[in-house]
């Protein structure tokens, strides 16, 4: 490695880009979860094979939710309608879609209790992978102060050093409270079926 002048600020630019990357993450994610509610989320970013190319449904068709239970997908291209319909079905998201002249139909089925718990399990399992993400980012920048400061040519005093470990702690407790509020508000949509 080469010794290179250490810029303590950028170490804290960086991690603080990186928790937000962390979150940002688990909020796609969420996304994506099957809560009983329509939300084209759901099916945006199916990959479709479109002439030999794997495309985004949200790409080929427009997506909307014309009910609270039913998703309308109409093609841009009426000759990929069948197969976006396998890709549905072959996505295992329980979804069943129907033929309807040049747009497909879907019904969102509420899911069961036993299937809205497991949900909820996933939702605290994502939270807690990215809170581990984030508590990483921290002792890698925390990590990166002290060898700056053992680094006499950087002349970082140690006051220094103790400073940005508590601006780096503060982020990391900022970035952990936004995951447990997402993961609180996803867990009460999915039980509030």
């Amino acid at each position: 490695m080469l010794a290179m002048p250490v810029n303590i600020e950028q170490i804290l630019r960086d991690c603080r880009a990186k928790m937000d990357k962390s979150v940002e993450h688990y909020e796609k994610e969420l996304r994506g979860l099957r809560t009983g509610r329509a939300t084209t989320a759901l099916i945006d970013y199916l990959k479709v094979d479109y002439y030999g190319n794997p495309t985004d449904l949200k790409a080929l068709a427009s997506i909307s939710v014309p009910e609270p239970t039913q998703l309308m997908v109409k093609p841009f291209d009426p000759s990929v309608k069948t197969e976006i319909i396998k890709t549905i079905e072959r996505a295992d998201l329980g979804l069943n879609p129907q033929s309807e002249g040049q747009a497909i139909r879907i019904n969102v089925p509420a899911p069961s209790r036993e299937r809205r718990m497991q949900l909820v399990g996933q939702v605290k399992k994502m939270a807690e992978d990215s809170k581990i993400a984030i508590r990483n980012e921290r002792r890698d920048a925390i990590k990166h102060i002290d060898m700056a400061m053992k680094d006499k040519a950087a002349g970082i005093s140690e006051d220094d050093a103790k400073r940005k470990k508590d601006e780096i702690e503060a982020q990391t407790k900022k970035h952990i409270e936004t995951l447990d509020q997402l993961c609180t508000k996803k867990s009460a949509e999915i039980e509030a079926v």
